[in-house]
């Protein structure tokens, strides 16, 4: 499969993250909120991102045609996120999942781009249900979801996951 599409919303291009993303991405695994509220990913260096990048999400896309999208705004060209579409291992159908660096939070780049996928998801890729998992102290991301037309639907644990996760779902 290939060449993958990359999406534009009105202030942001979604490219499908590649290994030129690695240093982006070991900046973004390691800020605070990626730790408390994703986890730690034991990426500790833009060498580790690249593999990272090139065995999880790579294959995912190489096999279903969508996976992690780098997010780019459009005015300056800087990489200020990421939003993708993920098959989780532990969890039933796909999943959508968004992260941004702290001095890009709160300005509507994570509804933009999460909303765009979304649609993208039940009009290109034909899915026809998504699902979305935030911890219960992340209080923003389930805003969020709420306001993508996600609603609770219960709680889940990730294989080798300690914390109770709410877990999200939509239906087209």
């Amino acid at each position: 499969m290939g060449p993958y599409k990359t999406f534009v919303t009105e202030r942001l291009t979604l490219k499908p993250t590649s290994a030129e993303d690695a240093a982006f991405i070991y900046e973004l695994f390691n800020t605070p909120k990626w730790l408390k509220n994703i986890g730690d990913r034991n990426i500790n260096s833009p060498e580790m991102a690249k593999e990272y990048i090139l065995s999880k999400m790579k294959p995912q896309l190489e096999r279903l045609g969508y996976s992690n999208y780098t997010l780019i705004r459009k005015t300056d060209k800087v990489k200020i996120g990421c939003c993708g579409l993920y098959d989780r291992e532990g969890l039933e159908g796909i999943d959508i999942g968004f992260a941004f660096l702290p001095q890009y939070e709160g300005q509507g780049f994570a509804f933009e781009a999460a909303d765009k996928l979304k649609n993208i998801a039940f009009d290109e890729f034909g899915l026809h249900s998504l699902s979305a998992i935030t911890s219960k102290h992340n209080v923003a991301s389930q805003r969020l979801l709420e306001k993508l037309g996600l609603a609770l639907a219960g709680t889940t644990t990730l294989p080798n996951g300690k914390e109770e996760l709410l877990l999200y779902k939509i239906e087209k």
